[in-house]
């Protein structure tokens, strides 16, 4: 009988992907997957260190998953970010932790669990790969049968070294993927049906794979199969005339663009290391919507950070209203290890807890309508769906995304993989809703709608 592994996901896209890229490494040497962690034989988490409630959570588990430890004999692993940050403290804080492992060392799995496993030794392996050396993971397209759609990494990294932020530390300095090897992994993606994908790293549209981001883009929308290509996450520097143009020439380019400007004050993003104003951001942002009118905009904005007076909280209420987003991920302020912000914090002054949620809270607010304003222009509109399965709220019902990424969850009984048209009867902040129309396309292939991924418990 197979040993049985269980991944817990936490953080962005990157960790998902790097999740699947785990789960072949362990295939590869007898495990199967379940959605259990009481019967694992292996338990791995897979972290993000970005916020210092995403470790809260990571360490919350692992007291959860130490159980299993005590009853069952589990080995417990410790991936992703915090494992590259922490290295050997976690074994020091966490007993009944067996082995620890950074991004770079995933296709080290198998050599990790047989030195655990033979020499009876816990393992550190966070190394660094130098860039020139770096080899992507090539990904299994079988992991992704039955998927609508599906993350393909084209680098990794990133040089900005922004004040806030821990990820240099964390996931090492900018590597692209040769755009060979991205372009035939989404080929190999189509061919199992596949039919959106989004080209992910820390800062995409940095990317230098041997044709610059836009071009990488292009030629992704010319990939038999594809019906659509998306991205993440972007840094403002990097926008562009020649994606914007991208954006206007080729229409598979999805209409969204993450484009996190993190705060509407001056003096912030100075502070934040974030080399453009306000009023740069917002030209950029006119230009790309001069493009591509449909286009869909959401961001990421820090509540919060060290010496953000209410002055400067209001000016980003203001971006927030003049940007009119249609999402937004917004949190507080957490100082993180090794990062500029918390060297420079005294200095700067700390902006207290109390404070940052209640900022939170309004921008928050703001947004909620401003969502509901943008999504409750869709009512009465048809719009194109591509349906990724079962609504989630509701088995009954359908469930998939716009072009513009905007959530629908409709009446019908159109096949996962297949576009539809959906007559949107009701809007809320969050998502939209309505009955399907005529079919566009169908599904390239029969998808299997049951849950593919009963391992990736994500958080």
């Amino acid at each position: 009988m197979s040993k049985r592994y269980f991944i817990h996901t936490f953080g962005c896209q990157m960790n998902v992907n790097d999740t699947l890229r785990m789960s072949e490494a362990l295939k590869s040497v007898g495990y199967a997957a379940t959605a259990d962690f009481e019967r694992a034989d292996l338990i791995v988490l897979n972290t993000c260190a970005i916020r210092e409630k995403a470790e809260d959570k990571m360490h919350s588990a692992l007291g959860r998953y130490r159980q299993v430890k005590l009853s069952r004999g589990a080995l417990i692993g410790v991936g992703g970010c915090v494992a590259q940050q922490e290295k050997s403290k976690l074994l020091e804080r966490s007993p009944w932790v067996d082995f620890v492992f950074g991004p770079d060392a995933i296709g080290n799995l198998p050599q990790i669990l047989e030195r655990v496993g033979q020499d009876r030794v816990r393992v550190v392996d966070t190394a660094w790969v130098d860039s020139e050396e770096y080899v992507f993971p090539r990904a299994d397209a079988e992991t992704s049968r039955g998927k609508v759609t599906e993350f393909v990494t084209i680098m990794k990294g990133c040089d900005n070294v922004c004040a806030f932020c821990v990820v240099p530390h964390t996931r090492g300095r900018e590597v692209s993927r040769p755009f060979v090897d991205v372009l035939d992994e989404v080929a190999r993606l189509t061919r199992v049906g596949v039919r959106e994908v989004t080209l992910i790293g820390q800062n995409v549209n940095s990317y230098l794979g041997g044709i610059s981001f836009a071009q990488m883009l292009l030629r992704t929308c010319e990939v038999p199969g594809v019906e659509r290509v998306r991205f993440t996450t972007s840094h403002p520097h990097d926008l562009s005339d020649e994606l914007i143009e991208a954006f206007k020439v080729q229409p598979k380019i999805a209409p969204h663009f993450h484009l996190p400007v993190q705060s509407g004050s001056d003096d912030v993003l100075k502070r934040m290391r974030r080399d453009y104003t306000v009023a740069e951001y917002l030209e950029r942002l006119a230009r790309l919507r001069a493009a591509r009118p449909d286009i869909a905009v959401t961001t990421d904005i820090i509540v919060g950070f060290p010496g953000e007076t209410e002055a400067d909280f209001e000016k980003t209420l203001q971006l927030t209203e003049a940007a009119k987003y249609d999402g937004q991920f917004s949190f507080v302020y957490s100082a993180r290890p090794k990062t500029a912000a918390l060297l420079k914090e005294a200095e700067w002054g700390v902006v207290p807890h109390e404070q940052k949620v209640e900022r939170l809270d309004r921008l928050q607010a703001l947004q909620k309508r401003i969502s509901l304003e943008l999504n409750s222009q869709n009512v009465g509109k048809t719009l194109e769906v591509l349906v990724e399965g079962r609504s989630k709220t509701d088995a009954a019902r359908r469930f998939g995304r716009t072009p513009q990424n905007r959530t629908v969850n409709f009446d019908g009984d159109a096949p996962a993989g297949a576009l539809v048209e959906v007559k949107i009867e009701r809007a809320s902040a969050s998502s939209l809703g309505g009955v399907q129309g005529r079919m566009l396309s169908p599904a390239p292939v029969k998808i299997d709608e049951a849950p593919a991924d009963a391992e990736l418990c994500v958080a």
